[in-house]
């Protein structure tokens, strides 16, 4: 994208009466629509327990079960769950909220998930105990921007946040006769993508069709405050200026940037750069937020779009690398598995296992982070019964037990091929290892010590966790991991994962190539990068100038990032919507860390 052309008068047409703009234009200015997706079950969430029995009562649903082992799980109907345990401290816990088909929710985004967040409990009384539940609600957004060109060409953009949801192009002509308004563009492969709408007045609307949602939709004219989250940051404010980032109790210590060493005066470009992009342009990068440390100190914390700091973002793929930690933090704590682990051996519960296969008895934990396990798993290919998709299509819940029953085609450690079900098998040797529920687990060595906010961490359909990514967490959090991993594991004087793991986990273990994947050339430039992976981080490099800085990263489609440069003691973390565009977030490594950030450091 190219922020620095046009985007002024593009921005102050937005919101302009249909009269003002070029005649005959009706449709001409911004449209928009939302859909909101909310659990059913919120509020206090009481328990009690009567010796071996607990009982909960929640938005007038009501449950009661026996305590296993210490472990209390308290099953509202299709509408949620509780699950944790009493300890000394009083009791701890996280809260399940059901996908949107228990609850018959339209939900077609990421939210459509089931999700597990922390509960924070409070006494109420003697064995009595409440906490508040906050559900992770959905929404979707279509926006819908009409104008005329420089060629009086009428051009219509459609946009979302959620899930990028587009219609198919980034920009359509639009044809309008009488009531009918017809969208359509011809690709560079020569096939047309068409959109039929109705346009209704008193009042006015638009009507369409929308195939992500799977139904009708009406757009009306955006009101100002509606068009201030179409643009990064509301129309009319003043020029951005560089601010020092809040001070929080999370653990975060703030600075300005040019304490540390670093101009401010490049860190406004940049910012102000992204304030004045337009959304409606043929490529833009739709960034949610960008968050610099650098020195320890965090120094950079800005929001587009109507995001904030209390927003907890879906981070997609960059979740895959909590299996990585999480493996860190169990062998910190003494857990029986280590790299080398077979899966097999540690998972043999789950069997007996279809397509048995010598080889997969040689499959370890490395192979998994490192998607080098040879199954048929992956996600590129839409015709592997281990892709994302078929995993979460099929229909046994335990899909760890759906991935060791895969056919193996490839010696462990041949080939590599992305695949989401490997990161989330390590989540199955977590649990046999460690005999503890993967959300707990991941709350009690990474969330809490790390001081997370409220956070929101995908459930599978047998109430585990999923480690194929996809939370939702603020991205202020997210940079802590970086950080974490910068200062050798500690984050705040607590050991999270030993130094060793930090360098083990982050050093190179495989190339991604034409050789390792067995595609052809022009195969691998379809679906990958070149780089090298770690456990379960990836290494790129920074294109600073002429050189190239090492650095590892957690990234996740749509733009989310998690960038460690250890040379510059700098952590960088961008969140955003452009899913399904890698050519366009797989850029801001260079353009903005590379171009901007590191070049604005002193010396």
């Amino acid at each position: 994208m190219k922020f620095w052309q046009g985007a002024v008068l593009g921005l102050a047409l937005l919101v302009q009466p249909a009269a003002a703009q070029v005649a005959g234009a009706d449709l001409d200015g911004l449209w928009v629509v939302q859909r909101l997706y909310a659990p059913t079950l919120r509020g206090e969430l009481n328990v009690r327990r009567a010796g071996e029995i607990w009982t909960g009562e929640i938005g007038g649903q009501r449950a009661e079960a026996r305590a296993q082992g210490g472990a209390v799980r308290l099953a509202f109907a299709d509408h949620g769950a509780f699950r944790g345990a009493l300890a000394p401290s009083g009791l701890t816990g996280v809260w399940i909220q059901p996908n949107s088909d228990a609850e018959d929710r339209d939900d077609n985004t990421a939210t459509s998930q089931s999700f597990a967040s922390r509960l924070t409990f409070r006494r109420n009384g003697r064995n009595a105990w409440r906490a508040d539940v906050r559900p992770l609600d959905g929404a979707f957004t279509l926006y819908l921007r009409i104008f005329t060109d420089a060629e009086g060409r009428r051009i219509a953009a459609f946009r979302n946040h959620e899930i990028n949801s587009r219609g198919g192009a980034s920009q359509f002509q639009l044809a309008q006769e009488g009531s009918a308004v017809t969208f359509s563009v011809r690709q560079d492969d020569g096939r047309e993508v068409r959109h039929t709408a109705t346009y209704l007045r008193d009042p006015d609307r638009i009507r369409i069709f929308w195939p992500d949602v799977g139904s009708d939709l009406e757009l009306h004219r955006a009101t100002p405050q509606e068009a201030n989250l179409f643009t990064p940051r509301p129309s009319g404010e003043p020029r951005y200026a560089y601010r020092r980032p809040d001070q929080l109790r999370d653990g975060w210590r703030t600075a300005r940037a040019n304490s540390v060493g670093i101009d401010e005066a490049a860190l406004t470009t940049m910012v102000q750069g992204i304030i004045d992009s337009d959304p409606s342009a043929r490529r833009p990068s739709q960034i949610h937020s960008v968050l610099v440390a650098h020195r320890g100190r965090l120094v950079l914390e800005e929001y587009f779009h109507g995001f904030t700091r209390e927003t907890p973002h879906d981070i997609r793929s960059a979740g895959k690398t909590f299996a990585s930690i999480m493996l860190g933090a169990a062998m910190e704590a003494g857990a029986p598995i280590t790299p080398e682990t077979p899966v097999f051996d540690l998972m043999a519960a789950n069997g007996p296992f279809e397509n048995p296969d010598p080889r997969k008895s040689r499959i370890t934990i490395a192979h998994l982070l490192t998607h080098t396990a040879g199954l048929a798993c992956n996600d590129n290919d839409d015709n592997s019964p281990g892709n994302e998709g078929a995993l979460w299509r099929q229909g046994n819940p335990n899909l760890w037990q759906y991935t060791l029953n895969l056919p193996q085609l490839h010696e462990p450690g041949a080939r590599y091929a992305y695949c989401s079900a490997n990161l989330n098998l390590v989540g199955g040797a977590l649990n046999a290892a460690t005999r503890e529920s993967l959300p707990e687990l991941f709350d009690r060595t990474i969330a809490r010590p790390l001081q997370f906010a409220p956070y929101y961490w995908n459930v599978m359909p047998n109430g585990e966790g999923y480690l194929g990514g996809g939370a939702y967490i603020r991205p202020r959090d997210l940079l802590k991991v970086g950080q974490t991993y910068l200062d050798g594991g500690v984050w705040r004087g607590r050991r999270i994962v030993s130094h060793e793991w930090v360098e083990r986990s982050t050093s190179p273990r495989i190339e991604i190539s034409p050789a390792t994947t067995g595609l052809t050339q022009e195969e691998f430039e379809n679906f990958y990068a070149p780089g090298i992976d770690g456990y379960a981080w990836h290494r790129y490099g920074v294109h600073v100038g002429d050189r190239v800085v090492e650095e590892y990263e957690a990234n996740g489609n749509g733009g989310q990032l998690l960038i460690v440069v250890p040379e510059y003691d700098l952590v960088v973390v961008f969140t955003g919507g452009n899913y399904m565009q890698g050519g366009i977030w797989s850029r801001w490594r260079d353009q903005f860390i590379g171009g901007v950030i590191i070049p604005a450091m002193a010396g």
